[in-house]
């Protein structure tokens, strides 16, 4: 067996996109052949396996070059009706493909290492794709292919070995199709042709100046002369000449003016096009991110003993490229669990009076302004009262508080880490596995998740993400004299209403918005601002939030709609509360992108009369504190509550953060005791909220308390190691363990 040249880098690397570019033709060909057999479909899955076949032998890797020819063989024979692709059969196929795909993520350092590592591996593969004719029944099947190979979809490539699969430390490479990398090349072409315009203009001004400098002479003659008396005829000789130069300039300002008029038009429409095609070169088809999802539903559905098959709609919707490569594990994720969990077994769906064959689908479109992912299975879904069970034996809510949770809030726990309604969870029963990654992702990118269920029918998680992150479509309003923006796609509306039109609920104003009352909130008041203590004759708001919690924020105008590049803000910031990022508008003028997630908290701690103080400073500046403080940060509307509870009951003054990221913020713009914190939290978890804390000269020695449903050492270690004083599981919420741990750490309630 050969092994390639370090020369040949370049080729191994061109091996690598071929066999992964071919590799999606045969996982997703060769799973429909299985489904329905067609003749006419094998011949591009031969051509793949010739193509893998050609590159291989380019690079010197004899030993895919065996395997891709043997594959070929079996797909000829297949073609020619002398052999029928069965599941054993396919298989094997998937198989050697799989030995193929894992060989070509190897980085080159380890890729000598790893074909004598596998050498067998590869020659028994060989011999059984060799023989492929006698291999009849699946049993057979299970009893030639042993233990996953590396790459299927029960294993990860190189993770037996503990082998790198790529080489980090190549430069990162993107792919841009020819069409699009010429219309990029045009477009630069035409900016250097503008660019060399600029040139001309200026030297026009230059002589422009000249003539202006002529003038003013001019002009001086004649103050000169009438300082001595001139003759009538000469004074009129030097103004007609003063204004004979005058006009020249006129003329040559007015040419020049049209000049760059011209130069602007064009440069901004060059400009904008430009744009767009950097834009949309970075666009990638939905699909892209789909190609391995067929072969993982028919493996796992057979590993379980279960039928299902795979839609997916929405092949051609666009993503930006790192959306799409984050997309990769969610959905790998969300299909597991809606097989393991939602999908019953053939017998169980004949008893309900379903097909035998369950079926998944994914779907991905673009509404309001936002990507939608849809992953949605036919199965049984999800048992809210089997959730409730679980909850309650977790500890992570009391019988009677899980009793008044609505299903939404329930399924809300199937989010945390390692939650599952199973007893026993493998790698891949139980629903919890993963979700928690998949609400990572979404959140991390500006998105939301959603769940929603139907006992019998089937289970839905909805993903809403941005098309891309380097450009926003927002709305621009105006609060104290300053320009503002609101992303569209986070938007619920805007209103123009007149002020007799609200409704006033306990002295707080509300509006209609489709017949649900939403209470009414300055934007002066949520920021923090100088601002009008009465509302106007006609009054400007944006609603905010999702049904059931959302909120009409009032401004002081309209500006329009815009799209805006969008600039993070100074690291040295840290997070500015209810703010995301910076921008500028099209006259330059800068404007503060608000983080509408933030808002949203922000309004309805204000509502409910719970709003984190930026500070607390009685007359004179003296820090008012008669009842000792409590800052409780966690984003599970349930626990929160009853930690509240528990708190208030025994004296503490209370204060609520949904977030790690909100509590950052009130303990450096508040004074509190103690800080009681979650761990698993979005955007900011609560051991990295524990580091910051402790790093913090001003605020190290506040105690804080780590409350978790984790019991295990090592998770108990790591949050003491962050520099946590205590930390307590939410079982503790059954007795007296929480509020003597504070009563510990901090005393009575009062000073």
């Amino acid at each position: 067996m050969s092994t390639p040249d370090t020369d040949e880098q370049s080729l191994l690397a061109l091996f690598r996109a071929e066999v992964e570019s071919y590799a999606a033709v045969l996982n997703e060909g060769l799973v429909a052949l299985e489904a329905a057999p067609s003749p006419g479909a094998i011949e591009p899955l031969m051509r793949a396996a010739h193509s893998i076949k050609g590159a291989a032998r380019v690079v010197g890797l004899d030993a895919a070059v065996r395997i891709a020819h043997a594959m070929e063989d079996a797909l000829v024979a297949a073609q020619a009706g002398r052999l029928a692709l069965g599941p054993a059969r396919v298989d094997l196929l998937l198989r050697g493909l799989d030995w193929i795909v894992a060989l070509s993520t190897v980085s080159e350092e380890a890729l000598p290492g790893w074909l004598v590592a596998h050498a067998e591996d590869g020659e028994d593969l060989e011999r059984r794709l060799t023989t492929i004719d006698q291999l009849d029944t699946p049993a057979a099947a299970a009893d030639e292919s042993g233990a996953p190979p590396p790459g299927s979809a029960a294993s990860t490539p190189g993770a037996a070995t503990g082998e790198p699969t790529r080489d980090d430390a190549a430069p990162r490479a993107v792919k841009v199709t020819a069409d699009a990398l010429s219309r990029l090349i045009g477009l630069a072409a035409e900016s250097l042709v503008e660019a060399r315009r600029v040139e001309p203009l200026a030297a026009a001004l230059q002589q422009l100046k000249a003539r202006q400098f002529d003038v003013a002479d001019l002009l001086q003659s004649v103050r000169d002369n009438v300082a001595a008396g001139a003759p009538r005829e000469r004074m009129l000789r030097l103004v007609t000449e003063t204004e004979h130069a005058l006009d020249q300039c006129r003329q040559a300002l007015a040419a020049r003016i049209a000049e760059f008029d011209a130069l602007a038009r064009q440069s901004e429409d060059l400009s904008g096009r430009l744009y767009d095609q950097v834009v949309s070169s970075r666009l990638r088809p939905f699909g892209d991110a789909t190609h391995g999802l067929a072969r993982l539903v028919r493996d796992v559905a057979r590993q379980l003993g279960k039928q299902a098959r795979l839609e997916i709609r929405g092949r051609g919707t666009e993503v930006d490229r790192e959306i799409l490569e984050q997309l990769e594990a969610p959905l790998n994720h969300l299909l597991r669990n809606a097989i393991d969990h939602g999908l019953e077994t053939p017998a169980a769906r004949r008893a309900a009076g379903k097909p035998e064959e369950g079926t998944l689908v994914i779907e991905a479109v673009h509404a309001g302004g936002m990507l939608v992912v849809r992953v949605a299975d036919d199965g049984c879904g999800i048992d809210p009262a089997a959730v409730r069970r679980r909850v309650v034996e977790r500890g992570l809510v009391d019988a009677a508080t899980a009793e008044r949770l609505s299903d939404a809030e329930l399924f809300d726990f199937l989010l945390l880490p390692g939650f599952s309604t199973r007893d026993a969870v493998s790698e891949i029963s139980g629903r919890g596995v993963g979700l928690d990654a998949v609400q990572a992702m979404v959140q991390g990118a500006g998105g939301g998740l959603r769940i929603s269920s139907t006992a019998g029918q089937g289970t839905l998680f909805e993903l809403r993400l941005p098309v891309t992150r380097s450009v926003l479509r927002a709305l621009v309003v105006t609060i104290g004299g300053e320009a503002y923006a609101v992303a569209l796609a986070r938007a619920q509306g805007a209103l123009a209403i007149d002020a007799a039109a609200l409704r006033w609920d306990d002295g707080r104003p509300s509006v209609t918005v489709d017949g649900e009352s939403v209470a009414l909130v300055h934007a002066h008041e949520v920021l923090e601002l100088a601002g009008p203590d009465a509302h106007g004759d006609r009054i400007s708001a944006v609603v905010v939030g999702e049904p059931g919690q959302r909120f009409a924020l009032e401004v002081d105008g309209f500006r329009g709609e815009c799209d805006l590049v969008v600039r993070p803000l100074d690291a040295r910031l840290g997070k500015v509360p209810d703010v995301a990022a910076t921008s500028t508008l099209q006259d330059g003028s800068p404007v503060l992108i608000l983080d509408v997630d933030d808002l949203v908290r922000s309004i309805a701690a204000l509502v409910s009369g719970g709003r984190l103080p930026r500070a607390r400073r009685a007359a004179g500046g003296a820090v008012e504190r008669r009842v000792k403080r409590v800052l409780v940060v966690e984003d599970s509307l349930t626990v929160r509550e009853l930690e509240r509870r528990l708190l208030e009951a025994q004296g503490y003054a209370v204060d609520l953060a949904v977030d790690g990221m909100e509590g950052w913020n009130a303990v450096q713009l508040g004074e509190y005791d103690l800080v009681l914190s979650d761990v698993d939290m979005p955007r900011l978890n609560g051991i990295e909220l524990v580091r910051r804390i402790k790093a913090d000269a001003r605020l190290r020695a506040m105690p804080v308390i780590i409350v978790s449903y984790k019991d295990r050492d090592e998770d108990r270690l790591r949050g003491l190691q962050a520099g946590a004083d205590h930390y307590l599981t939410k079982s503790s919420f059954q007795d007296e363990t929480l509020a003597r741990v504070v009563r510990d750490l901090i005393g009575g309630p009062l000073e």
